[in-house]
């Protein structure tokens, strides 16, 4: 096999995957796309997601002009700050994220829009209703990969992008853990109506914000403006229009498990009692936050196990790999995991194009990509879980201690800005 003929199979079709095989599209590489799902529709996820400039960096690597503006056009108002409160709705510490900061744009993104986006263009190269089962990998041949309904297809380098559960990890590393970190979440969200905007307190609807609360709990909050939901972009030669969607307010109350109650799974509780035990969680709080629990739909609640994954050593470098949430999968706490999966995409991308070309071996190209992800990967895992738990700690001495740090933290500028520049890379 020459380098230069080589063909790619990306195993699952979430961001991190599509925005792969986008990037190789763009880059002249064979690839074929596997996803599970059995249609486009069928993971049109309603939650928005922080495009940092680093991740938007990286998506507009691999993206397309066309597909680029359409991703633009296609996010709601970006947010001018991220805010940290009290469970009483004080402020504690405002940091700014203005719009064109020195390392680009932030974005506020809707996943299903984001998704579209992504799959635009790549007829005969997704392949859905395909879930992986398994591969073998011939020493100086082809890898050949099976899938749960009994078909086959061959090609010359792997990549697992199937997620936390991957299925490509548990036969590359078994030995790869993802562990629970005991953090048990709830979470919903409210369609900003007229009548709900007059009913919720304006603090709720400013952007995002972490919300500190007493017993180790933490609340997270973020508000999708979608702005004109009936807005269409130059794509492919035509219009991508995007499904109409409502502006809406989402949040996620969290807690460690061994303290708060809260069901471990979905169904432990009907869509009603939980949305009676998260009032009843958040009793005490600044009446706000029962009003916006109250304006949820019950049926958007949701329980979320909070789970990380621990670091790896590198492995011998082979013609099957990895990305995103399948090898690093980290705590939703600071928001990156996403941007990391964009990174993992572009980077590795950037690198089989140039095996292709012939300008490097594609052993020492996916070597070279291995090497970055894990370190910078883990690190962004190690900084998510230390988030997490700084977010819950139990202690009324450390809540009240944070606290003062937070409020005297947010009186000095310069390392408010610092704060800003470190999120800006991830």
């Amino acid at each position: 096999m020459g380098d230069s003929s080589f063909r790619v199979m990306v195993i699952g079709g979430g961001i991190g995957g599509l925005c792969l095989a986008q990037g190789l599209k763009k880059a002249g590489v064979s690839v074929s796309l596997f996803e599970r799902d059995q249609a486009p529709t069928s993971r049109l996820q309603g939650y928005r997601i922080h495009v940092s400039p680093a991740g938007a960096s990286s998506l507009r690597e691999c993206l397309p002009e066309n597909l680029w503006t359409a991703f633009e056009a296609s996010c709601g108002r970006a947010p001018h700050s991220f805010r940290f409160l009290t469970h009483r709705m004080q402020e504690l510490l405002r940091v700014a994220t203005p719009g064109d900061a020195p390392g680009g744009r932030h974005y506020s993104a809707s996943r299903a829009r984001l998704r579209q986006v992504l799959l635009e263009g790549l007829d005969g190269i997704l392949h859905f209703d395909r879930a992986f089962s398994r591969y073998e990998e011939e020493p100086d041949g082809p890898i050949h990969v099976f899938f749960d309904d009994g078909q086959t297809d061959v090609g010359d380098v792997l990549v697992g992008a199937d997620g936390g559960k991957s299925r490509v990890r548990s036969q590359l590393l078994p030995g790869a853990q993802r562990v629970d970190t005991g953090i048990r979440a709830i979470g919903g969200k409210v369609i900003l109506t007229d009548e709900v905007r007059s009913k919720l307190p304006p603090a709720l609807l400013e952007g995002p914000a972490l919300v500190r609360a007493p017993g180790g709990r933490a609340m997270f909050l973020a508000v999708q403006e979608i702005g004109d939901p009936e807005g269409s972009v130059p794509a492919a030669g035509a219009a991508l229009r995007f499904e109409d969607e409502s502006n809406y307010l989402m949040w996620a109350l969290s807690a460690r498990d061994n303290r708060s109650g809260f069901p471990s799974t979905n169904g432990e509780m009907s869509d009603e009692e939980l949305q009676a035990f998260t009032l009843r969680a958040c009793s005490g709080w600044h009446p706000g936050f029962s009003a916006m629990i109250q304006s949820s739909d019950p049926a958007s609640l949701s329980v979320i196990t909070v789970r990380t994954s621990v670091p790896v050593s590198p492995w011998p470098t082979g013609r099957v790999t990895l990305i995103g949430d399948a090898i690093h999968s980290m705590t939703p706490y600071r928001g990156i995991g996403g941007n990391v999966a964009l990174r993992d995409a572009a980077l590795l991308s950037r690198k089989l194009a140039a095996a292709h070309r012939g300008e490097i071996p594609l052993s020492l190209a996916i070597r070279d990509y291995e090497s970055a992800m894990l370190d910078y990967g883990f690190r962004a895992v190690r900084s998510s879980l230390r988030a997490a738990e700084q977010a819950h700690s139990p202690g009324a001495l450390a809540f009240h201690i944070g606290n003062l740090a937070f409020r005297a933290l947010n009186a000095i500028p310069p390392l408010k800005a610092s704060i800003l520049r470190r999120g800006d890379a991830d």
